[in-house]
């Protein structure tokens, strides 16, 4: 068994795919539109579904936000430099909420920024 992917759901499918490819440097792997159900599923990863977990951004085309709930904590990716990550990101428009820097009460580098329909994401430096 193994982890295939997180789904979260998105108001603006354009916004999403720009944030997680452009900003966060992604790839869109696969999308499919089903107008029957009147929604899309986009599949965005940094590397095949074959091998990686990747993000599903599930678009309801009829709901343009959605609550977050209390429940749901954050994505996690990890890179090299945290620090030089925000640098980028934040060029391309990015929006960091905590810059990086050592975790609370420990001494892992880490830094969150947020996506377009609020969702945090976690950068951690990999060791």
């Amino acid at each position: 068994m193994r982890f295939l992917h997180t789904m979260i759901r998105v108001g603006n499918l354009e916004k999403s795919l720009d944030f997680y490819t452009n900003i966060l440097g992604m790839r869109l792997l696969r999308k499919e539109d089903y107008p029957e159900g009147k929604f899309t599923l986009a599949f965005v990863g940094f590397g095949s579904e074959a091998e990686n977990t990747v993000l599903e951004l599930t678009h309801n085309w009829d709901t343009s936000s959605y609550e977050m709930g209390s429940g749901f904590g954050h994505i996690a990716i990890g890179v090299e430099d945290v620090y030089a990550a925000c640098e980028k990101i934040r060029a391309k428009g990015g929006k960091i909420i905590r810059e990086a820097g050592p975790m609370k009460h420990g001494t892992t580098i880490l830094a969150f920024v947020e996506d377009p329909d609020g969702y945090k994401v976690e950068l951690l430096g990999l060791k």
